[in-house]
């Protein structure tokens, strides 16, 4: 097994780092597109629903694949041997940022969800506050993996 892990590392690490790139992006467009949703859409109205649309495909068809793949990838990463020095503090503080993006992903989905219902208690100056959450967090996962914290 160790020596597959190691035949596949250039592999998994290429793929990885796209999925991260990818899944960042819905990340950080996601809680924009809702920005615009609060101050352009009506409940109801079409705009509310291509918003709807548009949120809906982002999450399911980009957001949640990257996501997944990430994860897979990262694990893939973490078991191949000595790629990670788990007695130093950088994989666990990536670790804990790669755990609060994740918990991000789901709470985000649940404002999608919100604007589903018609539901949606929070304003554009909200999701543009929430917005900055995940670029905190991928600057502290980032910056332990380069600096090895």
């Amino acid at each position: 097994m160790n020596e597959f892990l190691l035949l596949i590392y250039p592999w998994a690490k290429t793929v990885h780092i796209i999925s991260i790139i990818s899944w960042m992006a819905g990340l950080l467009y996601l809680p924009r597109i809702m920005v615009y949703h609060v101050e352009k859409a009506v409940v109801g109205d079409e705009i509310d629903a291509i918003f709807q649309v548009m949120e809906q495909r982002l999450f399911k068809l980009i957001m949640t694949p990257a996501m997944i793949s990430a994860w897979i990838f990262g694990l893939l990463l973490a078991i191949t041997p000595r790629v990670i020095n788990w007695s130093l503090s950088w994989p666990w503080l990536k670790l804990l940022a790669v755990v609060l993006l994740t918990a991000f992903h789901y709470w985000i989905n649940a404002r999608r969800k919100d604007f589903l219902r018609g539901e949606n208690q929070l304003t554009s100056r909200h999701f543009r506050m929430l917005n900055e959450v995940p670029t905190v967090l991928m600057i502290i996962a980032v910056s332990a993996v380069v600096f090895k914290y």
